[in-house]
């Protein structure tokens, strides 16, 4: 009997599948032998072999890549017309699909998707994790506004720098924090401005990682202000902290070791406009008095930032936050883009420990 090769590379792929999700359930192993292991070669690799070229090789294989499947689509019929000759064409058409599908997931989970199935990152630090109230969340609003009037102070005349600098900058604080934090040590740089910046603006992104090339993209065209925090927060995606929540929380520990008052600022105020939305959700009332006491310096940076994206109003924004929650859904983070408000509460855990942000 002639075996059908293809038939074979569609089982194989599938069983290659299967065995890593099995392996994702077990998070000690992710931990001790993906993450900690074989990600930190992988990810590096990919860092030396893309971070020198100035501009997002990643960036172009996605926009290749949206140009391959639109042309594919336009001749999928010519294709359907071919294969229904010969009777099997959902059985041809199908498998391709299949092995396209299978061979994505493979590489997306070997080359970092995985690292969604590790070791919570607060863990590392020993937090305790319990419920809070409203009285917590007041006092992380209380103490995170104070942080951001101060920093937003000593930035007053400070010129933001070029995109080039603030990445060089960025690499230098994370790399600061090493000997606090080893498990976030970051080498071979690869943060760049992504071509698709602008239609960032429309879509609603403002950074993004991408597993297939290991760079990191800042869309540089949102506000300067908001260029620092989401540069540590890409890094942090990059060492191998795929969930949002604990991205956030590895530019927070960064920052906060940092005396470069630009990442300070911005870290602060990206963490209370979090710890904010999730009093508002409860306290509206205090939500509000709390921005309110916000100073004028601050008041004027959202006020940019809120002119921004009223001005990038699009319909396809919410198509693509709807997709990334599923994304997010489909990834160990069923919270979906609220995931990204979980940072409040490993602030919360955080202050009870040591009593500071």
């Amino acid at each position: 009997m002639k075996i059908n090769s293809k038939v074979v590379k569609t089982i194989l792929l599938l069983a290659f599948a299967v065995v890593i999700h099995l392996l994702s359930r077990n998070t000690e192993w992710v931990e001790n032998v993906y993450s900690l292991g074989f990600y930190p070669a992988v990810s590096c690799f990919m860092r030396l072999l893309f971070g020198w070229v100035p501009f997002s090789l990643g960036d172009l294989f996605y926009g290749y890549f949206v140009v391959w499947v639109i042309y594919r689509l336009f001749f999928i019929r010519r294709s359907w017309r071919k294969y229904k000759a010969n009777g099997n064409a959902c059985t041809i058409l199908g498998g391709k699909l299949l092995r396209f599908l299978s061979v994505v997931y493979i590489l997306f989970n070997a080359l970092w998707g995985l690292n969604y199935n590790r070791v919570p990152l607060s863990d590392k630090i020993e937090l305790t994790e319990s419920a809070y109230s409203v009285e917590d969340l007041v006092t992380l609003n209380e103490v995170l506004i104070q942080k951001v009037n101060v920093e937003k102070n000593a930035l007053q005349g400070v010129a933001y720098p070029s995109k080039k600098e603030m990445f060089q900058r960025a690499e230098k604080v994370f790399n600061a924090s090493t000997a606090i934090y080893p498990f976030l040590e970051y080498n071979h740089a690869s943060l760049k401005p992504s071509i698709w910046s602008w239609l960032g603006n429309y879509s609603g992104f403002s950074g993004y990682y991408n597993p297939f090339s290991g760079e990191a993209q800042v869309n540089t065209l949102v506000p300067d202000f908001l260029h620092p925090f989401i540069a540590l927060h890409e890094i942090a995606h990059q060492v191998g902290y795929a969930k949002e929540d604990e991205a956030n929380f590895a530019a927070f520990l960064v920052m906060r070791e940092s005396s470069d008052t630009l990442f300070r600022y911005s870290g602060y105020l990206d963490l209370f406009l979090y710890a904010n939305r999730n009093l508002h959700y409860v306290d509206s009332t205090q939500a509000q008095m709390f921005r309110n006491n916000l100073s004028k310096p601050v008041k004027t940076d959202l006020e940019e930032y809120r002119a921004f994206m009223e001005k990038h109003k699009s319909p396809i924004s919410p198509v693509i936050t709807w997709i990334y929650n599923k994304y997010l859904i489909q990834n160990q983070q069923p919270q979906g883009m609220r995931r990204y408000d979980y940072v409040t509460a490993h602030l919360i855990y955080y202050y009870r420990k040591y009593g500071t942000l």
